[in-house]
């Protein structure tokens, strides 16, 4: 017989110890995982923001809307090449206010074109009119562009909510007050998952009209550089255009501006890993009086097995053993389920993050604690098996 074998024979002597102490390995690693796995979500939601594309939003806050008149003189500095505009709308959905996805409005006509690399038309209505679109424009957004109460919805949320294009969605407006409503006149689908597709899109002009009286502010617009070499000097000169002005600017990286985003979620990472290693400790000490209670109950074969000539180095290699399997099994049953099964079932905490994914750097951690479990919880078991004294071991027994 050898090692490995005796390992998983001495394991399987009381299989619902072992595997209850297994599957709780494995709740604790998925739990662990999954917690770093929002983490791992919000960066790369930060690394889904282009370095080749500027923000300008308000100095003073996001929620502050800057002059439309703002975005010709953006387009006049050095190195811009296009310029897009857009509105953080809010409202909640008419039937269920607790069911979360955003709507944006955007000026349809810059803002497509700029963002055709990380988005793809999947669906979409057949237009009323010509079906002419502006330079730039997908020619499937043709619909979408004739009607100015059109939108454009994300592919997740499409299927979530059960919609059909041509139909009509609503909202009750929380910024912009009143009851909103859109027709699906296209599908997206986001070619990197981080850039999410629990939202609608919809025209700005409609929302400046009813919403804005004809105002005209806008939330922020996006710069896409000609030159992003110059990205710094380009950053200053255009805060430089406003500083006198009564809305200054703040202008930054796309990815800088989603890195503002998480952010605002404060100490939540820090308590999500101090929460997820709190777990990991309290299934450590479980494993730990497992092994200590199976090693107790098996001092009488300690001593046998001495007295057959194994060495105390076998045993304490034995025990460690037995933990380690225990551990590094429920550890990477838990890492890998956690992986697969919040990224195939794109969760998404209701809408408040993009899909979820777990990384394989947050899987090979989560297999590294599993490893740390099992010696830590065998050591002492282990130790004390290789140091028991043959005479000891059967006086206990008497």
């Amino acid at each position: 017989m050898n090692f490995l074998t005796l390992v998983l024979v001495n394991l399987g002597r009381n299989k619902r110890r072992t595997v209850l102490t297994l599957l709780s390995v494995t709740v604790a690693l998925f739990l662990f995982c999954s917690l770093r796995g929002v983490l791992d979500t919000l960066a790369a939601s930060i690394r889904v923001g282009s370095e080749t594309r500027l923000v300008t939003r308000n100095r003073i806050s996001l929620i502050f809307p800057l002059p439309k008149a703002y975005v010709e003189r953006i387009r006049a500095v050095q190195g811009v090449g296009r310029v897009t505009w857009g509105n953080w709308f809010g409202g909640t959905d008419p039937v269920d206010p607790g069911n979360f996805y955003a709507r944006f409005a955007v000026d349809a006509e810059t803002y497509m074109p700029m963002y055709a690399s990380d988005v793809e038309i999947i669906e979409q209505d057949t237009p009323q009119g010509t079906g002419a679109v502006p330079a730039g424009v997908d020619p499937k957004l043709a619909a979408f562009m004739e009607e100015r109460t059109a939108c454009i919805v994300g592919q997740s949320l499409f299927k979530r909510m059960g919609w059909k294009v041509g139909q009509t969605v609503g909202a009750t407006g929380t910024i912009f007050p009143g009851d909103w409503t859109w027709t699906i006149r296209a599908v997206y689908h986001a070619k990197d998952p981080a850039f999410g597709e629990e939202a609608i899109l919809f025209h700005w002009e409609y929302l400046n009209e009813r919403g804005m009286g004809g105002q005209g502010p806008v939330g922020w617009y996006t710069l896409e550089l000609s030159q992003p070499e110059r990205a710094g000097e380009i950053t200053r000169r255009v805060d430089e255009l406003f500083e006198n002005s009564s809305a200054q600017t703040r202008t930054e990286t796309e990815r800088a501006f989603q890195a503002g985003f998480v952010s605002m979620y404060g100490n939540v990472p820090f308590l999500i890993g101090v929460i997820g290693l709190a777990v990991v400790f309290a299934i450590l000490l479980v494993a730990a009086n497992t092994m200590m209670m199976a090693s107790r109950e098996r001092t009488a074969e300690f001593a046998v097995m001495k007295t057959l000539g194994f060495e105390d180095a076998a045993l304490f290699r034995l025990v460690l053993a037995e933990a380690a399997v225990i551990t590094l099994s429920g550890g990477i049953a838990g890492a890998i389920l956690a992986k697969f099964t919040l990224e195939k079932t794109g969760f998404n905490a209701g809408g408040l993050l993009p899909p979820m994914t777990v990384s394989w750097a947050t899987v090979a951690i989560g297999v590294g604690i599993a490893v740390l479990m099992g010696l830590t919880s065998g050591f002492v078991p282990a130790w004390q098996a290789s140091r028991l004294r043959i005479v000891d071991a059967l006086r206990r027994l008497n």
